[in-house]
């Protein structure tokens, strides 16, 4: 017994370096933004998917490709347009003709059969083509016509979006919104931060990156992501702090009540505990940890939670919710066992 528990502490410790390892090449091109990458691999590491927002400049797209770059899986980028169709992302049946006449259709995959897809500014599309991502996003597969396609594993759908112009532009639904695991908004970079981005990128200089993982490899460590432990005790705070963002609830705060017009899923506490295991994980611990979820809380919760106009009024945002709430929410406590007396 105690061979395995070493064996798996060996394996936990060579994941968390590889984690490192990931985090070194990505800094050689990203500075800064720790919380964002660390969310990022959470997300590649659970099959998460992630929607990106933040203002132009911020280096969104650059995060997503020099991820991409450090792993040793299939990319696409897809620029979201207000003419995209569907068919463009899934792909399109083709009427092949053969030297004898003969004719019969062909399937021709859209940018979508990859393992990480870019959707950059999704919210710049009809909700029409928005739509064709859904399935792929849960299933992990696309269906064109009377054939149902599967896509490659690893699969994750990474989307950005700009904040602040909201002309020309088609918010997602919210069923589209509720399968992205983590919503991560990405702010200005520190003073010196921006210097050393000033000084790096105005040298005529060209920056490469080492793949660190292969798809198989990705594949994997998302097996042994799903293995890290979980206790009674962290479900129950996941629930519970779940259960607090519904207005309707009995176990809500009079402040939700007041100022949420609905709250957070079912999925939103899948999403907590599978992130907390990924934290845990990379982290080269064998159990997820209150910590682990409460430093999740938000990026998971901001986008299932709908404030209303007297929220607005008060200046009070999803976030400032989620913070209130995990401030006033107990920790579980934790059963206590008595010996038995002789």
């Amino acid at each position: 017994m105690a061979t395995k528990s070493r064996s798996l502490g060996e394996i936990l410790q060579e994941f968390s370096q590889h984690r490192h390892l990931m985090q070194q090449e990505l800094q050689k091109i990203i500075v800064g933004q720790n919380d964002v990458i660390e969310q990022l691999f959470a997300a590649i590491f659970t099959r998460g998917h992630c929607l990106l927002e933040g203002v132009p400049g911020l280096a969104k797209t650059l995060m997503v490709s020099t991820l991409a770059s450090i792993l040793d899986v299939g990319f696409k980028r897809i620029q979201f347009t207000p003419d995209l169709m569907p068919s463009d992302i899934t792909g399109t049946n083709v009427i092949d003709e053969d030297e004898s006449g003969h004719r019969q259709f062909r399937f021709v995959e859209g940018p979508i059969f990859t393992n990480i897809l870019l959707a950059d500014e999704i919210n710049r599309t009809p909700p029409k083509t928005q739509a064709a991502l859904l399935q792929a996003m849960q299933e992990r597969e696309v269906t064109v016509g009377r054939t149902t396609y599967q896509l490659p594993e690893p699969f994750f759908t990474i989307a950005t979006q700009n904040p602040i112009e909201q002309e020309g532009t088609y918010p997602l639904p919210e069923a589209q919104l509720d399968r992205f695991m983590f919503n991560i908004k990405i702010g200005y970079p520190s003073a010196e931060e921006e210097e050393q981005i000033l000084s790096t990128t105005t040298r005529n200089e060209k920056v490469e990156v080492r793949k660190v993982l292969s798809s198989k490899s990705i594949v994997n460590l998302q097996k042994l992501v799903s293995s890290v432990a979980v206790s009674e005790y962290i479900v129950k705070y996941a629930a519970a702090l779940v259960r607090a963002t519904r207005p309707k609830d009995e176990s809500a705060p009079e402040f939700v009540r007041e100022l949420v017009d609905w709250g957070a899923g079912p999925r939103a506490g899948q999403f907590l505990i599978n992130g907390g295991k990924a934290l845990a994980a990379m982290d080269g611990r064998f159990s997820v940890a209150i910590d682990d979820v409460r430093k999740i809380a938000i990026p998971v919760l901001r986008h299932r939670i709908s404030t209303n106009f007297q929220a607005q009024a008060e200046g009070m945002t999803n976030d400032d919710v989620i913070k209130r709430l995990m401030e006033i929410i107990p920790e579980p406590e934790i059963p206590k066992f008595n010996q038995p007396t002789s």
